[in-house]
């Protein structure tokens, strides 16, 4: 499976656009070589550099298997929850220096239908023994 961004390519900066110093939408991803096995996606978005513990920027699950294309702002799934305290994606915002954010797709075996609302760490529960391929994309932000 490959995973890329038409905003931005792998290990290059994120446009301001899609974080908190903009308009935090999230970026256009699209996702080819997805197995004809899969069911459905899902999707975590994290910082692993934040202070403290891995910031979770975006989780979404039960994405349709055959969607090639997350457009720039959709709800491509069921929407989990972040860090922020909301669901949906919340842009990179890190509070000093360049951090990494890690945008991963994982092709499943099922539907997980699980409820809107569950956190990235339910969700990596959930999909562990279903995960028929995955594929990452890293994007850099540091405040201006």
């Amino acid at each position: 499976m490959k995973l890329t961004s038409s905003e931005f390519g792998h290990n290059k900066s994120i446009p301001k656009k899609f974080t908190c110093q903009g308009e935090d939408v999230s970026p256009e991803l699209n996702v080819d070589q997805v197995p004809d096995s899969a069911q459905s996606l899902a999707l975590i978005v994290e910082d692993p550099d934040a202070p403290g513990k891995t910031f979770d920027h975006w989780v979404s699950y039960d994405i349709p298997a055959d969607m090639r294309t997350i457009p720039e702002g959709a709800t491509p799934g069921t929407e989990g929850a972040n860090d922020f305290g909301r669901t949906g994606y919340g842009g990179p915002c890190p509070p000093t220096g360049t951090h990494r954010y890690f945008f991963k797709v994982f092709a499943l075996d099922e539907r997980l239908d699980l409820p809107e609302g569950l956190g990235k760490h339910d969700v990596q529960r959930a999909i562990q023994d279903h995960i028929v391929d995955q594929a990452e994309l890293v994007g850099l932000y540091e405040k201006t």
